[in-house]
C-alpha cells in the first residue's frame, strides 16, 4: 500500500525515506509511480522538490534527485589501499576538495569469480557501482567493479625515507596514496638518502603488506625548492625530454627565408611581454589609416612566430608537440611544448633578425569595429623587444634608450589603436573578472623571495585586445573557407548556477534581474555597483565560481566570457597545440606553402585532438597550481606560530579555507577548532553559522589567523582563527543598500553584520567548482 497523508498526497517525510531508499535513482516520474500520483499531482510534487532541495534535504541533478552528499551510483574510483582485512578500499577520481571536504572511502566487494575485466588491485581506476554502506562501521559507501579502465603504475614519485636497520620506506607524494607505503630494501636504495625525492618502480605486491620497490631515480632533495616542480612533473606525467628523432629534426631545422613569402622586414614590429619572458612569440604594430572612407580609424597588424613552417603534421616534433599539448609554466622552470632549438630560437621574434610569421593585418573603424583582415605569410625583422612596465613608462613620458626613439613613430600610433579598438570592446562588454594574479619571484638558489602582484597597464590590455582581434579573424577566415578547425569556446553558467548565485545575492539584498538571454553583461552590472564596496571581493569569487571553464571543441558553441560568436587560438603556436593547428588550416585555406593542414584532417579527428589539448592544459593548470602551493608551504614551513591576515577563500563542511593576503596561500581552519558549539554549512550564503550563537563565518570574511602545520610536500597549510570582521556574537548582515551611506562615510572599514540566532538550513546542493585559466598574455579565457 502507498504511504499518502490525510489528503491523499505523500508528506515531506515519506517523499525522502523513498529517495533515500532508492540512492541516486529516483526522479519526478518514479516517485509518482510510487505513490501512485496522478497528472495533476505533478506540479504539487515539483514544488515540494524545489523546497526540499532549497532546504538542503535533498540534490536535484538533471532529472534524478537523491541525498544531498550521496555519491551517483556508477562512478569512476581510484583503488587507494586496503583495510585491517586486506579489502579494497576506493575514492571518487573526481572529487572537490575545497568545496567537499575529504572525498568518501568505498569498500570495495570483490565476488569469488571476478568477471574478465573486473579483477583489480591497489593504484588501479575503475567504474563501480555504489551503495550506502548499512553496516555500523567502515566506509559510507560499498561498492563492485564494473570495469577496471587503467592498471596500476609500476613507477610511483615519493619521499624516501631511510631506516636503522638500513633500507627504507617510500612515502607517495600523491595524497591520493599517503597510506601506501613501499618497502625498499636496502640493496634497491641506489644510494637515496633520507628525504630524497625519487621515483620508484614496485617490484612485487602482496595481498597484505607492504608492497616492495626499487629505487629508479633520484630527482634531489625535498629540501631544495628546485625539486618542487618536479614533483608536480612526475606526478601529472608531464613529458620531461623529447623524443631524439625530435630533437634530431629541431637540430636540422633551417632558418625561414624569403621563398614563397611577403617582405615585411621594414614594418616596425615590435615585441611587447613580461620582463623574464624567453621566447617572443607575437609583434604587434598599428598606423592610421589614409583611406578617407575610414577617417579616424587604423590599420592594425599582428605577426605571430610561423611554427606551422618548422613542425609539420607527422613528424617526430608533431607528435612529441601534441602528446604536450601546451607549455607548462613554474616559477624555476618552463617545460616547453616544442624543443629551444624551434622555441627560443627560431620562432623567437628577437630584435633584428629575419624570422618568419603568419601575420594579420587588420583595419579598424573609428568606431573600434574591425571592418576587415587579410592574413599574409612574411619575413619579418623585430624592431625592438619591450616589457610592458617599459612600454608603459615611455607612454607615461618616462622613456629610456630603447623607448625614447620608439615613442612617436610606433608606440602612440599602437596606444591609439588601443583606445579606438577599446570603443567595440566595451560596447560588447566582455566579462570584467580582471582578477589579481599573484607571482613568485625566486631567489638564485631557487628559495622563495616574495610573491609580488604585478600591476595590471594598459600595456597588457593592448596587447591582449589586439590579441583577441586577431584570434577572431583567424576563426572568421576559416570559417569562410569552410575547413575544419579548433575553436576555443566558453559556455554560459548553466541556470542551476544562475539561479544559485541570485540566491546569495538575495541574501545581501544585491539586485540580480535576469531577463532575455544571459550574457556577461548581467553580471558586469552586478560587479560595477560594487565597485569599492566590502563586499566587491565576496561577489567577484561567488561570480567566478559560477562560470564554466574555457575549453577546445571543433564544435563552435561562442565564447560566454568574451561575449564572442566564433573564437580560436591564433596568437601563441610555440606553446599552444590549437594554435598550431589553426596556423596549418589558415596555410591550406590560403594556398601559403608548406606546413598545410593535412586534407585527411576532418571535424572528428580534430574533436579528438581537441579533446586531449583540453586535457593538458587542466593537467599543466592543476601541476602549477600544486607547485605554488607547495613552494608556499615549504617557504612558511619555518613560520609556525607566527599570525597573519587574509580572506576566507572557500567555506565546506570541513571548515574554512584562508588566502593569505601577504602570500596568497591557501590553508585551512578545521570547523572543530573554531569553537565548541555545532556550526551548519548554509550553501546559499557561502557560510558556516553557529547553531546556539548565530555567529557566521562567510566567504569573502577578512580574518586574522595563526599557522599551526605546513606541510610543503603536500602543499598544505592549517591555520587557526586568531579574529575576524565577524563577531563572536550573533550578528546580522546588513543588506547590501543599508551599506552604500556607511561604506562612503567610513571607507576601508568593514560593516558591522550582527545576527540573531535561528535555525540555519543545511545541506550540500549542488558543487561550485572554481574554475581557473592562465595564460601568458594575462587571459583567463
Amino acid at each position: 500500500m502507498k504511504r499518502k497523508h490525510d489528503h491523499g498526497f505523500p508528506d515531506r517525510q515519506a517523499i525522502v525515506a523513498f529517495i533515500k531508499a532508492n540512492h541516486g535513482k529516483v526522479g519526478t516520474r518514479e516517485i509518482a509511480r510510487e505513490f501512485g500520483l496522478k497528472n495533476a499531482d505533478r506540479v504539487e510534487l515539483k514544488r515540494m522538490l524545489r523546497e526540499l532541495a532549497d532546504d538542503g534535504i535533498i540534490k536535484k541533478k538533471r532529472h534524478k534527485v537523491s541525498e544531498p552528499d550521496a555519491l551517483p551510483p556508477t562512478l569512476l574510483a581510484d583503488i587507494t589501499g586496503r583495510d585491517s582485512d586486506g579489502e579494497l578500499i576506493a575514492s571518487p577520481a573526481e572529487w572537490d576538495e575545497v568545496e567537499s571536504g575529504e572525498p568518501p572511502k568505498i569498500i570495495i566487494e570483490m565476488p569469488r569469480r571476478a568477471k574478465p575485466g573486473t579483477a583489480a588491485g591497489v593504484g588501479d581506476r575503475a567504474l563501480l557501482r555504489v551503495e550506502r554502506n548499512d553496516e555500523d562501521e567502515g566506509p559510507a559507501y560499498r561498492g563492485r567493479i564494473i570495469k577496471v579502465i587503467d592498471k596500476a603504475k609500476s613507477r610511483i614519485l615519493g619521499v624516501f625515507r631511510s631506516l636503522p636497520e638500513g633500507g627504507g620506506r617510500l612515502v607517495p607524494v600523491d595524497k591520493k596514496f599517503a597510506d601506501r607505503e613501499l618497502n625498499i630494501a636496502r640493496t634497491d636504495t641506489s644510494g637515496a638518502q633520507d628525504g630524497d625525492l625519487v621515483s620508484v618502480d614496485i617490484v612485487r605486491t602482496r595481498g597484505f603488506g607492504l608492497a616492495s620497490g626499487r629505487v629508479k631515480e633520484k630527482l634531489g632533495s625535498v629540501k631544495s625548492e628546485k625539486a618542487i616542480s618536479l614533483i608536480a612533473i612526475y606526478a601529472h606525467e608531464i613529458p620531461l625530454q623529447f623524443s631524439s628523432a625530435a630533437e634530431r629534426e629541431a637540430e636540422a631545422a633551417e632558418p625561414a627565408n624569403l621563398r614563397g613569402r611577403e617582405d615585411w622586414r621594414d614594418v616596425p614590429l615590435v615585441t611587447i611581454d613580461p620582463p623574464d619572458a624567453k621566447d617572443h612569440d607575437d609583434a604587434v604594430h598599428a598606423q592610421a589609416d589614409e583611406d578617407p572612407n575610414n577617417k579616424g580609424g587604423f590599420i592594425v597588424n599582428v605577426a605571430i612566430a610561423d611554427v606551422s613552417f618548422y613542425v609539420q603534421p607527422g613528424t617526430a616534433l608533431d607528435r612529441d608537440a601534441l602528446d604536450r599539448g601546451n607549455s607548462v609554466y613554474f616559477p624555476d622552470r618552463v617545460v616547453p611544448m616544442l624543443p629551444e632549438r624551434i622555441s627560443n630560437n627560431l620562432c623567437s621574434l628577437v630584435p633584428g633578425e629575419p624570422r618568419g610569421a603568419l601575420a594579420v593585418r587588420m583595419v579598424i573603424g573609428p568606431d573600434g569595429r574591425k571592418r576587415s583582415h587579410s592574413f599574409h605569410r612574411i619575413l619579418m625583422r623585430s624592431a625592438a623587444k619591450l616589457n610592458y612596465a617599459q612600454a608603459q613608462a615611455a607612454i607615461d613620458g618616462r622613456t629610456d634608450d630603447t623607448t625614447g626613439p620608439l615613442l612617436d613613430p610606433i608606440l602612440r600610433p599602437l596606444y591609439a589603436a588601443y583606445a579606438c579598438a577599446k570603443r567595440a570592446r566595451d560596447e560588447r562588454d566582455p566579462l570584467n573578472l580582471d582578477l589579481p594574479e599573484r607571482k613568485i619571484l625566486l631567489k638564485s638558489d631557487g628559495t622563495v623571495d616574495r610573491v609580488v602582484v604585478p600591476e595590471r597597464l594598459d600595456a597588457h590590455k593592448l596587447i591582449e585586445e589586439f590579441m583577441i582581434l586577431a584570434n577572431v579573424a583567424a576563426a572568421e577566415m576559416l570559417e569562410k573557407k569552410s575547413l575544419p578547425l579548433i575553436y576555443r569556446v566558453h559556455d554560459e553558467p548553466t541556470l542551476e548556477k544562475v539561479h544559485a548565485l541570485a540566491e546569495f545575492l538575495e541574501t545581501l539584498d544585491v539586485p540580480f534581474t535576469k531577463s532575455g538571454a544571459l550574457r556577461p553583461t548581467l553580471f558586469n552590472r552586478v560587479l560595477a555597483q560594487l565597485e569599492g564596496h566590502d563586499y566587491y571581493p565576496l561577489v567577484s569569487e561567488v561570480v567566478l565560481r559560477a562560470q564554466a571553464q574555457a575549453e577546445y571543441s571543433s564544435e563552435n558553441y561562442g565564447h560566454f566570457g568574451l561575449n564572442l560568436r566564433r573564437y580560436a587560438h591564433f596568437t601563441s603556436p610555440i606553446r599552444r597545440y590549437a594554435d598550431l593547428v589553426v596556423h596549418r588550416a589558415l596555410v591550406r585555406a590560403l594556398g601559403l606553402g608548406e606546413g598545410a593542414l593535412p586534407d585527411s584532417e576532418t571535424p572528428e579527428s580534430l574533436g579528438e585532438v581537441a579533446a586531449h589539448i583540453s586535457l593538458t592544459e587542466r593537467r599543466a593548470m592543476k601541476a602549477e597550481r600544486e607547485t605554488v602551493d607547495r613552494l608556499i608551504a615549504h617557504h612558511l614551513a619555518d613560520r609556525i606560530g607566527a599570525s597573519f591576515q587574509g580572506r576566507v577563500s572557500g567555506v565546506t563542511r570541513a571548515g574554512l579555507f584562508v588566502k593569505l593576503s601577504e602570500t596568497g596561500a591557501d590553508g585551512l581552519i578545521p570547523i572543530r577548532s573554531l569553537g565548541t558549539e555545532y556550526f551548519n554549512y548554509d550553501e546559499g550564503r557561502h557560510a558556516l553559522v553557529g547553531t546556539r550563537s548565530g555567529t557566521m563565518y562567510q566567504l569573502g570574511d577578512v580574518v586574522d589567523v595563526r599557522l599551526i602545520e605546513a606541510a610543503p610536500i603536500a602543499g598544505a597549510l592549517r591555520f587557526e582563527l586568531l579574529s575576524s570582521d565577524s563577531e563572536s556574537s550573533p550578528r546580522e548582515r546588513r543588506p547590501f543598500r543599508a551599506q552604500r551611506k556607511s561604506a562612503k562615510a567610513h571607507p576601508g572599514r568593514s560593516p558591522e553584520r550582527k545576527r540573531k540566532p535561528e535555525k540555519q538550513k543545511s545541506g550540500k546542493g549542488k558543487k561550485q567548482r572554481k574554475n581557473k585559466g592562465k595564460s601568458k598574455k594575462g587571459s583567463a579565457w
